[in-house]
């Protein structure tokens, strides 16, 4: 059974950059993903990488701002999010499927952090 730990959430400014971290125990063949759920909203992906990080997701309103990547050696996945906006906080989990393949629906992923969270000011 995978185990998930998150890190790397915090309060920033409009226009600026946080790097969350993802580190897991188990890892290996899992494409992984993140999901955040803003307050009073459903959890919802974000982003979403395959086993072999050939394949890569984005939720349309993350696209060209965030990167998801991952370190295998390493057990981790990272997602740099730049030009944050307000819009964007939200507590954000790392999940992981057990499958190489990445997909959006959260019903797809069996493992989960706890979460960070994330809160941008404007």
């Amino acid at each position: 059974q995978v185990q998930l730990v998150e890190s790397g959430g915090g309060l920033v400014q409009a226009g600026g950059s946080l790097r969350l971290s993802c580190t897991a125990s188990g890892f290996s063949g899992y494409a992984m993903g993140w999901f955040r759920q803003p307050p009073g909203k459903e959890r919802e992906f974000v982003a979403g990488i395959s086993w072999s990080a050939t394949r890569t997701q984005y939720t349309d309103s993350v696209q060209g701002r965030f990167t998801i990547s991952r370190d295998n050696d390493r057990n981790t996945v990272y997602l740099q999010m730049n030009s944050l906006k307000p819009e964007d906080t939200a507590v954000y989990y790392c999940a992981a499927r057990g499958s190489t393949l990445v997909v959006t629906s959260r019903w797809a992923y069996e493992q989960w952090g706890q979460g960070t969270q994330v809160t941008v000011s404007s």
